[in-house]
C-alpha cells in the first residue's frame, strides 16, 4: 500500500514538474468555451439519442469527459463570475442573474484569471455573451477590458432579437449593428479572426467564447435543423438545432486552432452555465437533464450538473472519463497551477486545481462544493456536496434533505433519518460555510429581500378540479370551459394556473378579459395571477374588486387586497374588463391598463421570474379569456 501511494505521489510530482518546465519555455494557451442553459444530457457523448453533436463528441474522445461537472450556480451570471474568479458567487458579489441597468456587476476589486494572465504576457479575447454587469458598455461599471481583456465582442445578456442575425453585439465599446449568421458562429468567428490578426503568433493567448445558445430566445439556422426534419414538433427541432448550431461553432473554432498550429499547446475547457430552461415538454425549452432531478434554477442535480470536457494533448489521456465532482470555479486555480501562478492570499478561492485529475489522481479540496440560488424553490435554496454526500437546505437553513449521490444520483430519497450522524455533521458544516460565504461578499443580496409591505398569510385553498385539461394547478375551485373562455366559481379563494413554456425573466406584456357572472351580491372580483411558485401565498394578483369599485394589485391572499395598489374607478358590476399588464422584473415594477384606468404597482422583490400565469377569484363566479403573454 505504501509503495502504491508513494508511486502515485511521485508520478504526480513528475507530471507537475515537467509541465512547469514546459510552461516556463512555452506557456500553453487556454480556451474556455461556455454554453448557456445546456443540460447535462444535451450531447451525443452524454447519451442523448437524437441530438447531433459530432464536433463535441469527437472532442470528448480526444480529452477527458467529466460525468459530475457542476456549474457554480443554477443561473447564468453567477456561474460566469465563478469561472473568472475561482470564487463562489456570493463571495465575488455576482450572487444573481444580472438585469440590464441594475447595480450588480463583477467588481474591479475581484481578481480575474484574465488579469493574472495579462501580467504573464498573455493576449486575451472574449466573444459572445458577457452578463457580468447591469450597466453594459458604460463607464459606470467595469467592462470586459477592465477585467483584463484586450479584445471583446459581447452582449449584456441575450442575443437580440434571437440567435440568428443578432443586432446587439458591441465590439470594444462600439455597437456593431446587425451581424449575419448564428450567434454562436459569430462569436467563434470573432475569436478566430482575432487569433489570425495577432501581430505575434508566438504570444500565448486566453480566449473565452460564451454562446447564447441554447438560452431563449432560441432560433436555429435551417442547416442545423435539417438533422431533425422528421420530428413534427417545431420546438424540438429548434432546440436540438440550437445544440447542433453551437456544436458547429465549436468545431469551427477547434479546426482553426488546429490549422494555426496551436492544438498541442492549448488547454480547452468546455462546459455550461446551468441546467436546461423550462419544463422540457413544450415550446423550445427541450433541454435534457439526462434523468437528473430539477432544471435551471434548482439546487438539485438537474439545475447544476452540466457537461464538462477538457482536452490537453499529451497531458490528458484521450477518451478518458472521470466521475470526480468538479465545478466551474476550478478553472481559475487549474490555470494558475499550470503556470505556477500563486493563488491570491487575501481572499478565499473556492475552486481547486484539476491538475491531479489530469494525471488520473485524486483531487483534494479545502472548500466544499457549495451552491446558493435566490431563484430556487425556498425549501431547496442552498446546497453543499462533500464526497458522495449532498445536503440541500431551505433559504433560512431551517429544513434540510440529505442524499448520497453515488447511490442515488437522481435524488429520489432523503436519507437524513437513515444516517443521523452524517446528517448532523453535514447540516452543521453547511450552516457554518453558508455564514462564512455571506459574510465575505458584498451585501447586495440584502437589497432584494422582500419589501416591508404589510402582508397577511394566505390560506392555501384545497386542490380543485380542472375539467378542461388546460391548467397545471387548480385550487379552491373547479374550472370549466365557456363561450367566453373559462369560469371559476370558488366558495372562498380560488386560483387556476398554467405553467409557462418560457418563464418570464425580464419584461413582458400580458393581456386578457374577465367578467363577473354572479347575478347578485357585492362580492364580485377577478384578477390576473403571476407566480413563481403555484401557491396562493406566493402569487401576485392584478385585477378588479368589483364590489369595492376599485382596481387592485396585491400579494398573497384576499386579506391583502390592495396592498400593492388600489385605484378607485367607475364601472358597472356586469361590465367586461379588458386588462393589459406590463411588468419589468429587473426593476420590480409594473402597470396595468384596465378599461382605460391605469394602475401602477411595485412587484414583490422575490418575484424574480414568472413561472405561472392564471386567474384568481374570491367567493364569486368569474369568467376569463385565455391569457396572452408577449
Amino acid at each position: 500500500m505504501f509503495k502504491f501511494v508513494f508511486a502515485a505521489i511521485f508520478a504526480l510530482a513528475a507530471f507537475c514538474s515537467s509541465n512547469t518546465a514546459e510552461g516556463a519555455e512555452n506557456s500553453p494557451n487556454f480556451i474556455v468555451f461556455l454554453t448557456d442553459d445546456q443540460g447535462w444530457g444535451d450531447l451525443g457523448c452524454y447519451g442523448h439519442p437524437i441530438i447531433q453533436s459530432p464536433n463535441l463528441d469527437k472532442f470528448a474522445s480526444e480529452g477527458l469527459r467529466l460525468t459530475q461537472c457542476y456549474a457554480a450556480c443554477s443561473v447564468c451570471s453567477p456561474s460566469r463570475s465563478a469561472i473568472l474568479t475561482g470564487r463562489t458567487p456570493y463571495r465575488n458579489g455576482v450572487w444573481r442573474w444580472i438585469p440590464g441597468g441594475s447595480i450588480y456587476h463583477l467588481r474591479d476589486s475581484e481578481i480575474t484569471i484574465t488579469s493574472l494572465l495579462k501580467k504573464r504576457g498573455y493576449e486575451t479575447c472574449h466573444a459572445g455573451k458577457w452578463h457580468l454587469n447591469g450597466k453594459f458598455n458604460s463607464d459606470d461599471q467595469p467592462q470586459p477590458d477592465d477585467h483584463g481583456y484586450d479584445h471583446w465582442l459581447a452582449t449584456q445578456n441575450n442575443a437580440s432579437p434571437n440567435h440568428m442575425n443578432p443586432i446587439n453585439y458591441v465590439r470594444n465599446g462600439e455597437a456593431v449593428g446587425r451581424m449575419e449568421g448564428p450567434s454562436a458562429v459569430i462569436a467563434a468567428d470573432e475569436a478566430i479572426n482575432w487569433l489570425k490578426d495577432r501581430k505575434d503568433s508566438e504570444t500565448p493567448f486566453f480566449i473565452t467564447v460564451w454562446t447564447h445558445e441554447p438560452h431563449l430566445p432560441i432560433e436555429s439556422a435551417p442547416q442545423c435543423m435539417k438533422h431533425y426534419a422528421e420530428i413534427e414538433d417545431e420546438g424540438i427541432r429548434q432546440h436540438h438545432g440550437n445544440i447542433t448550431q453551437l456544436d458547429d461553432a465549436f468545431g469551427k473554432l477547434m479546426s482553426a486552432v488546429d490549422d494555426m498550429g496551436y492544438r498541442n499547446n492549448t488547454v480547452v475547457f468546455y462546459t455550461s452555465d446551468n441546467g436546461p430552461e423550462g419544463n422540457g415538454t413544450k415550446g423550445r425549452t427541450r433541454g435534457s437533464t439526462g434523468g437528473l432531478r430539477g432544471r435551471k434554477r434548482a439546487t438539485h442535480e438537474g439545475g447544476i450538473r452540466v457537461p464538462g470536457i477538457v482536452r490537453w494533448p499529451g497531458k490528458i489521456k484521450a477518451g478518458s472519463v472521470s466521475e470526480t465532482p468538479v465545478i466551474g470555479s476550478d478553472i481559475f486555480p487549474t490555470i494558475c497551477d499550470v503556470l505556477d501562478i500563486p493563488l491570491p492570499t487575501d481572499r478565499t478561492i473556492d475552486g481547486t486545481s484539476l491538475l491531479p485529475l489530469f494525471a488520473e489522481q485524486s483531487v483534494q479540496r479545502e472548500q466544499p462544493l457549495y451552491w446558493r440560488n435566490h431563484l430556487a424553490p425556498t425549501e431547496f435554496r442552498v446546497g453543499m456536496r462533500v464526497g458522495d454526500w449532498k445536503i440541500v437546505g431551505s433559504d433560512e437553513l431551517r429544513s434540510f434533505e440529505l442524499y448520497n449521490i453515488e447511490q442515488d444520483w437522481q435524488e429520489t430519497t432523503d436519507v437524513s433519518n437513515k444516517f443521523p450522524e452524517k446528517f448532523a455533521a453535514m447540516q452543521e458544516a453547511l450552516i457554518k460555510h453558508d455564514a462564512e460565504v455571506l459574510a465575505e461578499g458584498p451585501d447586495w443580496w440584502k437589497l432584494d429581500q422582500p419589501k416591508q409591505r404589510k402582508k397577511s398569510p394566505a390560506v392555501e385553498p384545497p386542490l380543485g378540479k380542472d375539467t378542461t385539461g388546460d391548467f397545471d394547478v387548480v385550487r379552491g375551485s373547479s374550472v370549466m370551459s365557456t363561450d367566453f373562455g373559462y369560469r371559476i366559481s370558488p366558495e372562498a379563494e380560488g386560483i387556476a394556473l398554467q405553467k409557462l413554456d418560457d418563464p418570464i425573466v425580464d419584461q413582458a406584456i400580458i393581456q386578457l378579459k374577465y367578467r363577473s357572472t354572479q347575478q347578485s351580491g357585492v362580492t364580485r372580483n377577478g384578477a390576473l395571477v403571476l407566480a413563481s411558485e403555484p401557491t396562493n401565498e406566493s402569487s401576485f394578483k392584478i385585477g378588479t374588486a368589483i364590489g369595492m369599485n376599485r382596481h387592485v394589485a396585491f400579494e398573497g391572499g384576499w386579506a391583502n387586497v390592495g396592498n400593492a395598489a388600489s385605484t378607485q374607478a367607475v364601472f358597472k358590476p356586469d361590465d367586461t374588463f379588458e386588462i393589459t399588464v406590463s411588468i419589468d422584473l429587473s426593476e420590480s415594477k409594473g402597470s396595468a391598463e384596465i378599461n382605460g384606468t391605469t394602475v401602477r404597482f411595485t412587484l414583490p422583490s422575490n418575484l424574480e421570474s414568472v413561472q405561472y400565469v392564471g386567474f384568481y377569484a374570491k367567493a364569486t363566479s368569474t369568467e376569463f379569456t385565455a391569457p396572452l403573454v408577449e
